[in-house]
């Protein structure tokens, strides 16, 4: 899946800073992103949000992992599809991450 994931453009939702939107829960600071416009659609509607216009930017996976999550300010990941029952977590760990902000290797954090 982490394969798959890094070839693909996912939507992420931009926040009221025009930022790419993070959620942080456990210590770590996720980005939220979504598969499709239905997903994130679906996402919206859960938080009551759905009448609001959602302005999101396309990016790979790949420039997810690789150079948004080491720009964070701490432990980062990101959250695919959050709220749905397909949802899946790319965590700061090795091989998912860059080894220098990988948790499990004592990355930079």
């Amino acid at each position: 899946m982490l394969g798959e994931f890094r070839r693909t453009a996912v939507l992420v939702p931009l926040d009221e800073r025009d930022s790419l939107w993070t959620a942080d829960f456990g210590g770590v600071r996720w980005i939220c992103a979504f598969s499709d416009a239905p997903a994130l659609a679906r996402f919206a509607y859960a938080r009551g949000e759905s009448d609001r216009e959602w302005a999101y930017r396309s990016l790979l996976g790949a420039r997810l992992l690789d150079a948004v999550v080491p720009a964070l300010p701490g432990p980062g990941g990101v959250a695919l599809d959050a709220g749905s029952h397909d949802g899946m977590l790319f965590p700061p760990v090795a091989g998912v991450v860059p080894d220098t902000v990988a948790v499990d290797l004592g990355g930079r954090r």
